[in-house]
C-alpha cells in the first residue's frame, strides 16, 4: 500500500503477491485523520481471539481533507462495524484494507474482529507460543489484529481489557500501567490497561500465559519506585537474576549518562520461546526471545551473559529513543535504531571495558554491514524505497546508524553530544521525527555544521580511504583519499566528512606521538603531522572513528610495532589484522610465491608470539588479538576491483595459517592454556582466560588434532561452566575423532529439553569443520528435536551452515541447494525468517565464477516459486537484479 494513499479511488488493481508495492520515502504526506484514544478489549483464546476495537478518530488539521478513513489490515475479517454506536454499512475492502466513509470533523468508530492465534505461524500479529498468547507488532503486525491504520506517525493512547479463562492465562499484560482486575463467571477473569503516553500501534504488546515473575523495584532519581518483572515459565524462574539486574544498570545508566527517567509505574519483561527477533521495545512491556533472558553459568556462556545484558539495555533504551520519540515513517528507522544501538554500545562499554567491546562491535560491523554494503542490498541508513520494510531491519539501519551517530559524537565531543541529544529529547518528546531532527538537533546543541555530514544518510557503500605519506622536515605529511564506490542506485557520489584519530610514532626509538582528530572532507586530502623520531609510523583510525576500510602499505616491520606497541588498542588490534589479511588474501588470491606465504605465516606467528608474552595484556584484550580475521572480512578484503574471492581458497589458507600458529607457537600456546586453566569461574579475569583456553584449543586442532582432541575432552569433562563445555565441544565438533560422538552424545543427554542449550547442540554441528558436515546437517534436519516453526530452532542449524564458509561454498554447490529448500520450505510458515537467508546467497557476484553460477541458479529457483511473499520476493530480486 502506497503510505501517502487515504483516498476510496485507485488507478489500478491491487498488486499481485509476485509484484508488491514499491513504497518511496518522497512520497510521505501526514495521515488525514488523528486516533487521539484507542480502546482495545479482547476475548482470548488459543483457537479464537475475539478483538473490538474503539477508536476516537479526528480530521488532522495538517493533512489533506478526504472522507475516507482507510484502515490497515492483513488476513481480517471484520465481524461488525460501527461508527458513533450505530452499525455502518458505508465501508468497503480494498485488497486487506477496510475503507470507511465519514462525514464530519470527530467520530468513534468500533470494528469487531475474530482471530486464530494457534494458526499464526508467521510470529507477527497476535499469535501462541507453547500455551501462551503473545504479540509482535513491528512494523506492521498491529494490523494482523484489528484494523487500524498501521504506520509509525499516528500516535494514540491505549486502554485495554483482556478477559480469558484463569486457569489458560493467570496473567494478564499489556503495555502501560495495570488499573484493574477482577473475577467473573465461569473461571474466567480480567486485567484493565492504560497507557498514558501517546504511542504508534507498532509499539502495542498483550502477553497471556502461565507465567512467573522474578521482581525487584528500582527507584528513579526523582525518587519514583518502579515495579520491574522478568516474566518466565515457573521452572525458568532461576535463570532470571542476570537479567533483572542487567535492567537496573540499565535505568541507572541512561539517568547518569543521558539523563532520562523511566515513565511508568510498571516495567515488565516477558520471555517468549517462539519469537522471529532478537527482543521489541513495546511500551512498558518489552517482549523478548527466550535467548536474550534466561542465563546462568551451567547453561549460558560469557557471550550469553553479554548478550542478554547488551539486549535487555538497548530495550530499555528505546523508551526514550524510540518510543517517547518514535518515527515519522518508516525509512527513518536508524533514528531509533542507530541512535539505540549507540546508546547500548556505550553502556556494555562502561560495564566490560571499553577495548574489548569497541573491538567486538567493529568485527560485528565488518562481518554482517560491510558485506551488505558491497552487495546487491547495499541501501543508505535512511533508506529511500522498499517494498516490504521487515527487509531492512538491517546492520546497516543498525550497526552502521551507530557508526554515524558515533562520529558525531566524536566530533562534538562527549559533553557537546549530550547537550544536542538533550536538546533532541525537548524538542521532539511525544512526536513521530526524522532522521533530519536528530542531526539538527546535535548541530544546534552542539554547535556543529553538519549540511556535508548529512550525506552518510542518503548514500550507500563503505568508503575507502587510501593512505600515503611523506616526510617534509619536521612534519609528516599524510595523504588521504576518499574512494566511494557505486552501489545498486548510487553510481554518482559526493565527498563526506570522515573524522579519523590519528598519531605519528617512531618504530625505532619506539616513541609515542599525541593523538589528534582530523576530518577529510574532500576528495583528496593533506595533513601535516609533527615527527617524534626518525622511522615514522602513522597510527590511524584509533577507536575506529570512521566505518571505512583504510587502505595503504605498510612494511612488516611497522605493522609487527603497532601490532605490539601502539598505545591505542584497537589501532594494535587493527595492525594485526593488517598483518594477517595481507599475508592470508595474498596466498588466497595466487598473488603470493612460496616463499612469500612462508614470510608472511611467520610475521604472523611472530606477532602472535608477542602478543602471547606481552604480560601487560589481561587476557580479554590479548584474546582479541589472538583472532584470526573471519571467513567473511577476508571475503571481503579478497573481492575488491575486478578480483573475485575464492571460499576454498580462503578456507584453506586460513587453515594453514592456524596450522603454522599452533605449530611454531606449540610450547607457548600450551602454556598460555596450562595458565588459564587455573584461573577460577568466579575470578573477574577468568571471562578473558576462557576465550584465551578456546583459541588455544583452535590452534592446536589445526596442527595437533590427537592432542587438541585429548585436552578438549579433558576440558569438556570438567567443565564447570558452558563456557569451557561449549569451547571444547566447537573443537571436538570439527575433528574425525572418537571423542567427537561421545561429547555430543553427553551433551545432548545433559541438557536435552532445555530449548535454549540443545540450539547451541545443533550449531555446534553445523558451524564445524567436519569434512562430512553437510551431511551431519541433513540428518539433524531429520532430528525429532528440529522444527522449522521454531525461528530459533531453524537459525541454530540453517544459519549456522550459511555462516560455515567450508560448507556452505562447498563446491558442488550442495550447501547453496540446502539454504535454497530451506528458503522455499520456509516462506509459507515464516517469511520474515525465509527472507534473511537469501543474503547470503545474494553475494554471487563477488566471488569466482563456478561458484557464482552455482548460487545464481539457486536464487533463480527460489524466485520461480509462485506466491512468494514481499519478504522474500524482495530480497531475491534484488540479489538478482542488483
Amino acid at each position: 500500500m502506497d503510505i501517502a494513499h487515504d483516498s476510496i479511488t485507485v488507478a489500478d488493481a491491487p498488486p499481485t503477491p509476485a509484484e508488491p508495492p514499491l513504497i518511496r520515502r518522497e512520497d510521505y504526506t501526514p495521515f488525514a485523520w488523528i486516533v487521539p484514544e484507542t480502546r482495545l478489549h479482547f476475548d482470548l483464546g488459543i483457537k479464537r481471539t475475539t478483538v473490538t476495537a474503539t477508536l476516537t478518530v479526528r480530521r488532522n488539521a495538517k493533512a489533506a481533507a478526504v472522507q475516507v478513513l482507510r484502515l490497515n489490515g492483513d488476513g481480517l475479517t471484520a465481524k461488525s462495524v460501527m461508527v458513533d454506536g450505530t452499525v455502518s454499512d458505508d465501508w468497503v475492502m480494498e485488497g486487506p484494507d477496510l475503507l470507511l466513509t465519514l462525514q464530519g470533523e470527530d467520530h468513534q468508530v468500533t470494528i469487531t474482529t475474530e482471530i486464530a492465534p494457534d494458526q499464526n505461524t508467521t510470529l507477527m500479529g497476535l499469535y501462541a507460543s507453547n500455551g501462551m498468547l503473545c504479540t509482535q507488532c513491528e512494523a506492521e503486525g498491529f494490523r494482523r489484529i484489528t484494523f487500524f491504520p498501521d504506520r509509525p506517525d499516528v500516535l494514540s493512547t491505549y486502554r485495554v481489557r483482556m478477559e480469558g479463562e484463569r486457569s489458560a492465562f493467570p496473567i494478564l499484560l499489556c503495555n502501560g500501567n495495570k488499573e484493574a482486575t477482577g473475577e467473573l463467571e465461569g473461571g474466567r477473569h480480567f486485567a484493565e490497561w492504560f497507557d498514558p503516553w501517546p504511542k504508534p500501534s507498532y509499539l502495542f504488546a498483550l502477553v497471556a500465559g502461565d507465567l512467573a515473575a522474578k521482581s525487584g523495584p528500582f527507584t528513579t532519581m526523582s525518587g519514583r519506585e518502579v515495579e520491574c518483572n522478568i516474566w518466565v515459565r515457573a521452572e525458568d524462574l532461576d535463570r532470571t537474576d542476570h537479567a533483572l539486574e542487567s535492567l537496573h544498570r540499565s535505568m541507572k545508566w541512561d539517568e547518569d549518562v543521558f539523563g532520562r527517567e523511566y515513565d511508568l509505574d510498571l516495567y515488565n519483561i516477558v520471555a517468549v520461546s517462539d519469537f522471529n527477533m532478537g527482543a521489541m521495545e513495546n511500551k512498558g512491556l518489552n517482549v523478548f526471545n527466550t535467548k536474550f533472558v534466561l542465563a546462568d553459568s551451567d547453561t549460558a556462556t560469557d557471550a550469553d551473559f553479554d548478550g542478554v545484558e547488551g539486549v535487555i539495555a538497548h530495550e530499555y533504551f528505546h523508551n526514550w529513543s524510540g518510543n517517547r520519540i518514535t518515527c515519522r515513517d518508516w525509512f527513518q528507522l536508524s533514528l531509533k535504531e542507530g541512535f539505540t544501538v549507540l546508546r547500548d554500545q556505550l553502556f556494555s562499554q562502561d560495564m566490560r571495558g571499553e577495548a574489548v567491546k569497541r573491538i567486538e562491535d567493529v568485527r560485528i560491523l565488518r562481518a554482517a554491514q560491510f558485506p551488505e554494503d558491497a552487495g546487491p542490498l547495499a541501501h543508505p541508513i535512511r533508506p529511500d524505497s522498499y517494498r516490504e520494510i521487515s527487509n531492512f531491519y538491517t546492520a546497516t539501519v543498525y550497526n552502521k546508524g551507530a557508526e554515524v551517530i558515533r562520529m558525531m559524537r566524536s566530533m562534538a565531543g562527549v559533553q557537546a553530544f549530550r547537550k544536542g541529544t538533550d536538546l533532541y529529547f525537548d524538542r521532539h518528546d511525544g512526536e513521530a521525527a526524522t532522521c533530519e531532527d536528530f542531526v539538527k538537533a546535535i548541530e544546534d546543541g552542539a554547535g556543529l555544521d553538519l549540511e556535508q555530514f548529512r550525506l552518510w544518510y542518503s548514500q550507500a557503500g563503505t568508503p575507502r580511504i587510501e593512505v600515503s605519506e611523506r616526510v617534509d622536515g619536521e612534519e609528516l605529511v599524510l595523504s588521504l583519499k576518499q574512494v566511494l564506490p557505486a552501489t545498486p542506485g548510487q553510481t554518482e557520489k559526493s565527498a563526506m566528512p570522515i573524522p579519523l584519530r590519528v598519531a605519528v610514532h617512531d618504530c625505532e626509538s619506539g616513541a609515542l606521538g599525541a593523538e589528534q582528530t582530523i576530518v577529510l572532507t574532500e576528495e583528496h586530502g593533506e595533513f601535516r603531522l609533527p615527527l617524534v623520531g626518525s622511522r615514522p609510523v602513522v597510527s590511524i583510525n584509533r577507536g575506529y572513528t570512521a566505518p571505512v576500510v583504510i587502505e595503504r602499505l605498510l612494511d612488516r616491520d611497522a605493522l609487527l610495532f603497532l601490532a605490539a606497541k601502539d598505545d591505542d588498542s584497537f589501532a594494535r588490534y587493527e595492525a594485526m589484522q593488517e598483518l594477517a589479511v595481507g599475508a592470508l588474501v595474498a596466498e588466497a588470491s595466487g598473488e603470493a610465491d612460496a616463499a612469500q606465504i612462508l614470510a608472511g605465516r611467520e610475521a604472523v606467528v611472530e606477532a602472535m608470539q608477542a602478543v602471547i608474552a606481552d604480560a601487560s595484556l589481561d587476557d580479554s584484550m590479548r584474546s582479541e588479538l589472538m583472532m584470526l580475521p573471519s571467513g567473511s572480512y577476508l571475503f571481503e578484503a579478497m573481492a575488491t576491483g575486478e578480483r573475485k574471492a575464492d571460499p576454498g581458497a580462503i578456507h584453506d589458507a586460513r587453515e594453514a595459517m592456524k596450522k603454522a600458529i599452533g605449530a611454531g607457537q606449540s610450547s607457548e600456546l600450551h602454556a598460555a592454556y596450562e595458565r588459564c586453566a587455573k584461573v577460577a569461574f568466579d575470578d573477574p579475569a577468568g571471562v578473558g582466560a576462557r576465550k584465551v583456553k578456546t583459541l588455544v584449543l583452535g590452534y592446536l586442532a589445526a596442527s595437533d588434532p590427537d592432542k587438541a582432541a585429548e585436552l578438549a575432552s579433558h576440558q569438556f569433562d570438567s567443565a564447570d561452566n558452558m563456557t569451557d563445555r561449549q569451547g571444547a565441544l566447537m573443537v571436538l565438533s570439527g575433528l574425525e575423532h572418537p571423542a567427537r560422538e561421545e561429547r555430543l552424545a553427553s551433551f545432548y543427554q545433559r541438557y536435552s529439553g532445555n530449548d535454549l542449550v540443545i540450539d547451541k547442540w545443533f550449531t555446534f554441528q553445523a558451524l564445524s569443520l567436519h569434512p562430512n558436515v553437510l551431511a551431519h546437517v541433513e540428518a539433524l534436519a531429520g532430528h525429532p528435536d528440529f522444527t522449522m516453526t521454531n525461528p530459533n530452532r531453524v537459525r541454530s542449524l540453517y544459519m549456522a551452515l550459511a555462516g560455515n564458509p567450508a560448507a556452505f561454498h562447498e563446491a558442488n554447490g550442495a550447501g547453496y541447494r540446502m539454504i535454497a529448500d530451506v528458503i522455499i520450505a520456509l516462506d509459507p510458515i515464516n517469511p520474515q525468517t525465509a527472507a534473511r537467508f537469501v543474503p547470503a546467497l545474494g553475494r554471487w557476484r563477488r566471488i569466482e565464477p563456478g561458484r557464482a553460477a552455482l548460487m545464481k541458479a539457486e536464487l533463480e529457483r527460489v524466485a520461480a516459486q509462485d506466491n512468494l511473499s514481499r519478504d522474500t520476493f524482495e530480497q531475491v530480486n534484488r540479489s538478482l537484479d542488483g
